[in-house]
């Protein structure tokens, strides 16, 4: 018997290797190692050495040749699969798949591919016995076979570098469309969660209260568009779930009590609205700083603050929004303004606290930035209202308490003589006091009227700090006027510190001029005095070097100085001739483009038509300034003019001897009998010597109003019987006559409407401001030609103007050449 072939048994197959990378050591596991370190001192005892000696076989050992027939195996096994499965006689990443257009993998199928290194073990014997169907190869047929196998090789890895070329741009952009469909998917569905979340809110805000630090971690998202939209939805919610009442929250005290559920849960949510409520000022305050994000948080700052002015940290929103009121950014600037605005408005909101904070925040703002700031930041002052009756129904308060007391004393000592003998009955009088000033008090508590003297108290802390503000604005432009050089005659430098806030002061003055206290009335007349002459020394008015203010701010000292004046008629002894001669040279100062014509037309209403009593020498001065001043701006400060020298015509019946054709003289003159149209005081100008030839002129101005109002006052008659009414003043004239309402006459054509006037029947109206309403029945050509007169007349008196100047030039010329000669006959030696 021949020897039986040992038969060889095969080791079970090994479980999968798993890479040290992948393995994953827990914290528990390192927990229970360190705890259980005892356990392990048997494997950390282990001699590896020794062991590695009975070891025989070898991973790595050439004889193996178990290890062999295990590859063998596994390489047949996949073949077959793969043989099964796809028919394919190539690896799958050697040939990758085609995607073709209608979406569908396609695999490069071969014949027979063999790889380099099959080829090279072709010849072995192993591979004849294993592959018994297949012909044996010669060496040339096995050369040539490799060759081709080769250029097949190169030429499909080829094919496939082309087509991964021509694939990667598509799958690049395959690439942003999924990212931009996920980005605007993300969008959506965050839009999606911020409305859902808000709707929740809104709809019952105590179960879902917790909802609201989802809603506000949503507004720190990294998407800005997402961020605005959180920041507008969390200010929705938060102006419909802010309650009535300032919250309190409960001291450690009170959380150690037992106390209801209903207690417990109003607490709860009280605590999470308002740690909600402060991180999301908090996120406001923090983007308010950023320009990307400051017009959105501004707005909700504002808003907040509107609403609910009387709700926890309004400190802080208030603060942010003064900040801004000076902002350069007009759209912020007006919407904080416009917010400090309505709390002046709406004290009922808050009762007047806020408004005493604001008030004194602007005043610290304003003393902060040294007077240079935005106007409408000072400008907000003027929406403040003050109750002039509070001092008045404090005081009668008062004294019915005091008559209430004496009368209950009385009474309460005339009940204990009739009761002295009864204890009991002045126990029970006692009693019924007591009780009833309880209930008055709980009454005073419980009702929602303020205090008298809470808001007394109120007020008088927000006068002082306005007139605090405007005295500290007055101050530093006094201050700027002393330190400004009185050198350069042509225009003030470049280094001189600008006045923003010295108009909307005087404002302010001229408003409340009526509240302000008496002890201050002396200073502020002679600071007014100061700004009005417009340099820094008050008795200099004609040093035109040291001019500082513009025209329209000196005007409006004059105003606020007769302001102050009559509302204090009573209290006050002042001397304002200053005034009217600061008004006369300002006169001639003014021009139309320059200057607002609107405070020229209120000064000259405060100060010459309001007020009843003028010298004649002062009214014919002004009268004839004031014609002169027509005849070189436009229509609408013309008509202002003309109508103050109607009015002032119509009160001075003497003054109208300006309207005759011969000059005045003799006793009519007064003690100067020349006309000096230069002089800057009016009382010395003798203007009562001259005729007012310029209405003459003004009758032939192009528009029909002016015209017919010059040739109006013309026709006044020197009788003093005479009563002349008119219902115009300048500030009405100059509205009526603005720059408007002259662009809409000079468009129409062939009829002319004036606002307030009435019609009349006659064929030939005659136009009067405030009187009349006429059709014009002349045409354009007519117009034109008035146009044409009346800028010859205007060219004429401009070309008399200079000859005239250059006539003085001469005659001082030759004044001087004359004093030269006679100094150099009396230098001459004698002979």
């Amino acid at each position: 018997m021949g020897k039986k072939k040992q038969k060889v048994v095969l080791p079970p197959e090994l479980p999968p290797e798993i890479p040290d990378d992948e393995v994953e050591v827990s914290d528990e596991d390192l927990q229970f190692i360190k705890e259980n370190r005892n356990y392990a001192s048997l494997l950390s005892t282990l001699d590896t050495h020794s062991i590695t000696k009975h070891v025989t076989r070898v991973a790595d050992a050439k004889d193996d040749a178990l290890e062999k027939l295990y590859e063998k195996r596994m390489q047949k096994n996949a073949l077959k699969k793969e043989k099964e499965e796809t028919g394919l006689q190539v690896d799958r990443v050697d040939a990758l798949p085609i995607k073709t257009l209608d979406g569908k993998l396609h695999y490069r199928t071969a014949s027979k591919t063999v790889s380099e290194n099959d080829l090279s073990e072709e010849g072995t014997a192993e591979d004849t016995n294993m592959d018994e169907g297949m012909v044996k190869l010669t060496k040339a047929e096995k050369r040539a076979k490799l060759k081709k196998m080769k250029k097949e090789a190169k030429k499909q890895g080829k094919e496939m570098a082309k087509a991964e070329v021509e694939e990667t741009p598509h799958a690049a952009v395959l690439a942003e469309v999924k990212e931009d469909l996920t980005a605007e998917q993300t969008f959506e569905s965050k839009k999606c969660k911020l409305a859902e979340l808000g709707n929740a809110l809104l709809t019952d805000p105590e179960s879902n209260i917790k909802l609201l630090k989802e809603m506000v971690q949503l507004s720190k998202d990294d998407d800005h568009t997402i961020v605005k939209l959180g920041l507008l939805s969390l200010l929705a919610v938060f102006k419909d779930i802010v309650p009535g009442y300032r919250i309190r929250l409960p001291t450690e005290k009170e959380l150690e009590m037992k106390v209801s559920k209903t207690v417990r849960k109003m607490r709860y949510y009280e605590s999470t609205l308002l740690s909600a409520y402060k991180a999301y000022l908090q996120r406001l305050v923090i983007l308010e700083k950023k320009p990307l994000f400051q017009h959105v948080a501004v707005r909700c700052i504002c808003s907040l603050l509107d609403a609910n002015p009387h709700f926890n940290f309004r400190e802080s929103l208030l603060e942010a929004t003064i900040r801004n009121i000076g902002s350069t950014d007009e759209a912020i600037r007006k919407l904080c303004c416009s917010t400090i605005k309505s709390l002046f408005t709406n004290e009922g909101k808050h009762g007047g606290e806020v408004t005493v904070e604001a008030v004194r925040l602007i005043a610290d703002y304003v003393k902060a930035y040294n007077c240079q700031m935005h106007p409408d930041s000072v400008d907000v002052f003027l929406s403040l209202s003050f109750n002039e009756d509070l001092l008045k129904s404090g005081k009668t308060e008062e004294d019915q308490k005091l008559k209430d007391k004496k009368s209950k004393k009385r009474k309460h000592s005339e009940a204990s003589n009739q009761l002295t003998e009864n204890d009991r009955k002045k126990s029970r009088q006692e009693l019924i006091s007591k009780t009833r000033e309880e209930v008055e008090a709980d009454y005073k508590a419980a009702s929602f009227a303020p205090d008298v003297m809470e808001r007394k108290q109120m007020q008088t802390e927000t006068l002082s700090a306005v007139f605090e503000t405007y005295f500290r604005i007055l101050k530093h432009t006094m201050q700027s006027i002393g330190a400004r050089p009185e050198a350069n005659a042509g225009a003030l430098s470049a280094a001189v510190e600008p006045l923003p806030l010295l108009a909307p002061c005087l404002k302010g003055l001229a408003k409340f001029s009526h509240l302000i206290d008496l002890d201050f009335m002396g200073d502020l007349m002679n600071h007014l005095k100061v700004l009005a002459s417009g340099s820094s020394n008050s008795g200099n008015t004609s040093d035109k070097s040291s001019k500082c203010l513009t025209v329209s701010e000196r005007l409006q000292c004059c105003i606020v100085a007769f302001k102050v004046m009559r509302n204090n008629l009573d209290a006050l002894n002042v001397d304002l001739q200053d005034f009217f001669i600061h008004l006369y040279n300002l006169v001639l100062e003014y021009r139309p483009g320059r200057d607002q014509g609107e405070v020229l037309a209120e000064a000259l209403k405060i100060m010459l038509c309001d007020d009843k009593h003028h010298d004649m020498q002062k009214t014919a001065a002004f009268i004839k300034r004031l014609a002169t001043f027509s005849l070189s701006v436009g229509s609408a400060d013309s008509m202002a003019a003309l109508v103050t020298v109607k009015h002032l015509l119509q009160k001075n019946v003497k003054c109208r001897n300006l309207l005759e054709n011969d000059i005045g003289g003799g006793s009519v003159s007064g003690t100067i009998p020349k006309y000096l149209p230069y002089s800057t005081d009016p009382n010395l100008s003798g203007a009562l010597a001259s005729v007012l030839w310029e209405l003459n002129i003004l009758s032939s101005h192009y528009h029909p109003s002016i015209s017919t109002l010059a040739s109006g006052i013309s026709s006044m008659s020197t009788a003093h019987n005479q009563v002349l009414l008119s219902k115009s003043s300048p500030q009405l004239a100059f509205k009526e006559m603005s720059l408007d309402q002259e662009l809409c006459f000079t468009q129409q054509s062939g009829s002319i409407k004036l606002k307030n006037k009435r019609r009349t029947n006659g064929p030939a109206a005659s136009l009067s401001i405030g009187s009349t309403t006429v059709k014009s029945s002349f045409d354009d050509n007519e117009l034109q030609r008035k146009l044409i007169s009346h800028f010859m007349v205007h060219h004429d008196i401009k070309e008399n103007e200079r000859l005239r100047k250059e006539l003085d030039r001469t005659a001082s010329s030759l004044q001087l050449y004359e004093q030269y000669k006679k100094q150099k006959k009396l230098s001459k030696p004698r002979r």
